[in-house]
């Protein structure tokens, strides 16, 4: 097959969408499909590189609104690489709105088209009246729609009509990337040792709202457990929130390398994930720390995968949304109760290795395929 990927950016550009489209390209490029991806470039200028094999069509920006990125030349780049890549499946990630409108004014009706649904537009509110008909024209052309669990099929209004057409395609982790390497257990040693070897509290994330740092940070004032916790990455409101907080036991360590975070992972006693809002659609990095065997405290948050990938009672302690007394309560009780521990520990990992991994993704991604091509 030909695969003709378009996603917002691509590697190395870091973000969720941008990482699952790359596996997606490269496990097709291993299985000998032909795979191309198109994309905005993260400055003006228009350019094209491979990555590991693929070719990437990088269409210069020459501005963004509301985190989309706007091009000039985007529909002849687009209607070019369409025009001579011939691919047989376009497979187009949303949400990704000005391109998805350039699309349907080119794709040629005997291409198939595969949407993979990342996430509702829910910030945006806005605008979103004026992407809304492109949105509803995209979600009528596409032959499959791909959503990351089942939780987000069933919550996301935009999908309900077309339930007829949509598989579950689970995000993955890159389990490469989190197995034990040589000279780890040293450095989480040192992790330990450089908090007095009390038990670890770990969040990473981007500091923005729906993160739910400020609940996280307020529930620490309520833990009574002889514990620390480490906040790591940045955002806008990082210095807000330190400023805030008066806790000697919480530590705000910034940005860390993948090997510091494989470390601090193995290092940690609890990952603490409060997010709060749909904007969190899935949480790879709670499927990141259940493979290294660190199980969660989180929300429960309505229609998202958050509550699928983790399991209440089964691999994680799930409480009320913002409920700040409750989150700190379970975090007592998760450090206290080793039974318990274990159990969400061992499940936890065993729930990734079945369900999370790269190979998982694909195996489920090329039966859409398959449907697809039978249409």
């Amino acid at each position: 097959m030909r695969i003709l990927h378009i996603s917002k950016y691509y590697y190395p550009y870091r973000g969720g969408v941008e990482t699952v489209c790359q596996d997606l390209a490269e496990s097709s490029k291993r299985k000998g499909d032909e795979v191309a991806v198109i994309c905005f470039n993260d400055g003006r200028k228009s350019k094209t590189d491979d990555v590991n094999g693929i070719t990437i069509y990088r269409v210069g920006a020459l501005i963004t609104v509301a985190r989309q990125a706007l091009s000039l030349s985007y529909y002849h780049k687009m209607k070019k690489v369409i025009s001579d890549f011939k691919p047989d499946i376009i497979h187009f990630h949303w949400a990704n709105p000005f391109p998805a409108a350039l699309l349907l004014m080119i794709i040629p009706k005997d291409v198939k088209l595969v949407v993979h649904w990342h996430m509702d537009i829910i910030k945006q509110k806005t605008i979103y009246k004026f992407i809304k008909p492109v949105e509803t024209r995209l979600l009528k052309r596409a032959d499959r729609i791909l959503v990351t669990s089942p939780l987000y099929m069933d919550y996301s209004i935009p999908l309900q009509q077309y339930k007829n057409k949509i598989d579950v395609v689970a995000n993955a982790i890159r389990s490469e990337n989190f197995d034990i390497r040589s000279g780890d257990e040293e450095k989480i040693k040192e992790i330990r040792q450089k908090y007095d070897n009390k038990d670890i509290v770990f969040f990473i994330g981007r500091h923005v709202m729906y993160k739910g740092l400020p609940y996280l940070l307020e529930a620490e004032k309520k833990v009574k457990s002889d514990c620390v916790f480490v906040i790591a990455g940045k955002g806008p409101l990082t210095e807000e929130l330190m400023a805030s907080c008066k806790a000697d036991r919480v530590h705000f360590i910034g940005r860390i390398s993948d090997d510091e975070l494989r470390q601090y992972l193995y290092a940690s006693k609890i990952f603490a994930f409060p997010s709060i809002t749909k904007n969190e659609a899935f949480g790879i990095a709670l499927a990141e720390a259940m493979y290294c065997g660190t199980p969660a405290v989180t929300f429960h948050i309505e229609g998202s995968g958050v509550n699928w990938v983790s399991q209440k009672d089964i691999t994680c302690l799930e409480v009320p949304n913002k409920d700040t007394t409750a989150y700190a309560n379970a975090i007592d009780r998760m450090l206290n109760d080793e039974d318990l521990y274990d159990r969400l520990s061992e499940n936890g990992m065993k729930r990734v290795r079945e369900n999370f991994l790269i190979d998982n993704m694909v195996k489920s991604c090329y039966d859409s395929y398959e449907k697809v091509m039978k249409i």
